[in-house]
């Protein structure tokens, strides 16, 4: 899966994630937050560094069960997943460096 440029209105099931293999990252927002498009020039540089990490955008908010499965409070929130189990976690990044940190600290601790 490449990196998305839009949030998708239906969500992976807690079943599909905890089913995922190896590292997959969901972006928590909306197509509309402005915090969420400002994050794009921090995640999007990074992530075309990682083609082969899955990354899937799902919109959050009011009535949306698993941006409150993970108690998703900020856009946009991402959250890395390991065997579909939670390893690291990254509200409102603005720098590709916060990005890459979260993804080298997932690296180390699997």
């Amino acid at each position: 899966m490449t990196y998305q440029t839009t949030y998708e209105e239906t969500a992976p099931d807690s079943a599909e994630l905890a089913q995922q293999q190896g590292l997959y990252l969901l972006e928590f927002g909306t197509n509309w937050c402005g915090h969420c498009k400002a994050a794009q020039s921090a995640i999007a540089p990074v992530l075309a560094e990682f083609p082969a990490l899955p990354h899937r955008k799902v919109e959050d908010g009011p009535g949306r069960a698993l941006g409150r499965s993970f108690r998703v409070k900020l856009w946009p929130t991402l959250v890395l997943l390991n065997n579909g189990q939670e390893v690291g976690r990254l509200v409102r990044p603005t720098t590709p460096e916060a990005v890459q940190s979260l993804l080298a600290a997932a690296a180390r601790a699997i």
